[in-house]
């Protein structure tokens, strides 16, 4: 399948009306839409690491969740990072593809996996008037505050979590955020949440939200998203049936 169809397909499950205004995914590099696509390296970020390994492994294309091209590359040469990127692709053949926002707000995306992980319900969907679907609110049978976030660091592997409320606070009704989901914490408290899953929600503002009565549970950004990969590998296999590689471009390794 070419690139230009496969992104196609993309944009029927993810289209960028579910993208928010700011964002900017999609096809990052490309230096022919006619391409074939044969082997897919998959990544939740697109950083130079993953681009290289991508090229190294004989990818024909690496899709990723966080954007490679996002804060604005001015000039492209071997001197900036976004030029190394894109010059790196470029010289390998390698296109790059990534969905963000849309993929956070669409059904099966990022918050639909992490829920999944954790084994959680989902009821719906939440956010504010600029990303209205962008969150999900899940039930859990009653579990203590301070249990459902030693589940949530036990599903995701991570080393720690920070948990911000009253240890011994029952939770039954859940907002989930993967990522940066600072600015959805006075949402899910709207929603009646007992507590509030994400990535990164800043120590001042958990600790302001938990004193109106909301636990926040903070997994790490990386943690909190990664569940996604497996689903990119599965609209790889369903699209066009392609090869499939994993980059696992976490920061840090548990010893």
């Amino acid at each position: 399948m070419k690139v230009i169809d496969f992104y196609s397909e993309l944009e029927k499950l993810y289209p960028r009306e579910l993208s928010c205004p700011w964002d900017n995914d999609g096809i990052m590099v490309c230096g022919d839409l006619g391409s074939e696509i044969r082997k897919v390296a998959i990544s939740l970020d697109a950083s130079l690491a993953a681009v290289r390994f991508a090229a190294a492994c004989g990818a024909d294309l690496l899709l990723t969740h966080h954007p490679m091209l996002f804060r604005g590359t001015k000039a492209v040469s071997e001197q900036n990072l976004g030029g190394r990127k894109i010059i790196t692709a470029l010289g390998s053949g390698l296109s790059v593809i990534s969905l963000h926002t849309r993929l956070d707000a669409g059904d099966g995306g990022v918050n639909d996996c992490l829920a999944d992980v954790l084994g959680l319900k989902v009821l719906g969907k939440f956010g504010d008037a600029e990303s209205p679907e962008l969150g999900r609110i899940a039930e859990t049978e009653p579990i203590r505050g301070d249990e459902l976030a030693c589940l949530v660091r036990d599903r995701l592997g991570c080393r720690a979590v920070r948990y911000t409320g009253e240890p011994g606070k029952t939770i039954r009704r859940v907002g989930i955020c993967g990522g940066d989901g600072k600015d959805f914490l006075q949402a899910a408290a709207d929603k009646g949440c007992d507590a509030y899953i994400t990535g990164d929600a800043g120590y001042n503002a958990a600790q302001d939200i938990s004193d109106e009565g909301l636990a926040v549970i903070e997994a790490g950004h990386y943690h909190s998203e990664a569940p996604v990969c497996g689903r990119l590998a599965e609209l790889c296999a369903m699209i066009c049936g392609a090869e499939t590689e994993f980059f696992d471009s976490c920061a840090y390794k548990v010893m």
